[in-house]
């Protein structure tokens, strides 16, 4: 077996030793376990686990979150192996089985740059409410904001090759939000997502579950609204700039008017836009010259289309020359949206395939 098992745990019960026991038996030759700052009540849990001769066991001093914990094992996991293809992620609640983790391991072993999701049916009768609202409503604004399409969002069944690993360990967020970010991130780099359908398993209605479906469901969506929130702020500079060079020329002819407004307010709002998305929301550490560059030509474009569109709003149709810069740039924004998302912040030009389902 090429693949590593890895189990974040954080105030486990007796469930733990089956895991890892079953994980054992299907043939995964080294398990990491994550100990997240249980505290001194839950260690004979972790003891029974180093009593398994696959076990390597990993320990935080206080809790910091699954993101965290599987942020440790990924740095322990690359710093000691050298052949290994990869890791699967495993709860250690009893919610995966080792059968399904071991499909999804010998799926990332057919295709290593892919990123292999254990996706559940949440059409069940025992499948928890919350479980259910949660992962319907990640799936709706995973689509429809950021392009990825994939049926489940809080599965934390997941087969990860080593290359997408490295990427990993930079990639922002220590609790649950990680691992939508962790999908973020597959859009961004150009990463194939695969997925296996495994049975779904919720042991008295997930109650051993530290998903807090009201503060971690902000955490999730954070990165996508902070894109958003960055987009629309610099939408409101942008009008608002048009607005008073508007103003100010108005000796000028409509055209001109329409024309040095549209310029001058476009180049001070897309500066800040850039700025804030390479820092702000994908913290992209790489020189920003060639992402400027595209951003930039990007600009040209939306320079033309804005100007083109306000000048047949209100020229030609009679609106007001501010209600028809927001009309236009409205549509602009959702188009500039997936743009920049797939090609201006785009890390590696690897080419991003459809999710597959096998």
């Amino acid at each position: 077996m090429k693949v590593t098992a890895i189990v974040p745990s954080y105030k486990p019960d007796e469930k733990l030793a089956g895991v890892l026991r079953d994980l054992a038996a299907a043939g995964f030759e080294r398990i990491i376990v994550v100990d997240d700052g249980s505290g001194p009540d839950y260690e004979a849990y972790f003891r029974q686990a180093e009593g398994y001769p696959q076990c390597v066991l990993l320990r935080h001093e206080v809790n910091r979150g699954k993101g965290g914990a599987l942020k440790t094992a990924f740095a322990w996991f690359l710093e000691h192996t050298g052949e290994d293809l990869g890791v699967v992620t495993v709860d250690g609640d009893g919610q995966h089985t080792a059968a399904d983790a071991l499909r999804c391991a010998r799926e990332l072993e057919a295709h290593p740059d892919s990123l292999v999701l254990g996706v559940r049916q949440f059409d069940g009768a025992d499948v928890p409410l919350r479980s259910r609202i949660g992962n319907q409503a990640t799936i709706w604004c995973f689509r429809v904001l950021c392009g990825v399409r994939v049926s489940d969002t809080q599965t934390g069944l997941r087969a990860i090759g080593t290359d997408f690993l490295r990427a990993l360990c930079t990639v922002p967020g220590d609790r649950y939000e990680f691992e939508t970010n962790m999908l973020l991130a597959t859009s961004r780099l150009g990463i194939p997502i695969r997925e296996v359908p495994i049975r779904t398993v919720y042991l008295e209605q997930n109650a051993t579950s530290h998903f807090n479906p009201f503060r971690d469901s902000l955490a999730i969506y954070r990165q996508i609204f902070r894109f958003l929130s960055v987009s629309l702020g610099s939408t409101v500079l942008d009008v608002a700039l048009f607005a008073l060079m508007d103003w100010l020329l108005r000796g000028f002819s409509a055209e001109l008017r329409l024309l040095g407004a549209t310029v001058i307010a476009r180049a001070c709002s897309s500066l800040c836009n850039f700025a804030a998305n390479r820092t702000l929301v994908f913290e992209n550490r790489e020189h920003p010259g060639p992402a400027m560059l595209r951003y930039y030509l990007l600009c040209i474009v939306q320079t033309a289309a804005s100007y083109g569109g306000v000048y047949l709003l209100s020229a030609v149709l009679g609106l007001p020359s501010v209600a028809a810069k927001v009309i236009t740039d409205t549509l602009l924004f959702f188009a500039s949206f997936q743009i920049q998302r797939r090609w201006v912040f785009a890390v590696k030009p690897r080419k991003q395939e459809e999710t597959v389902h096998v």
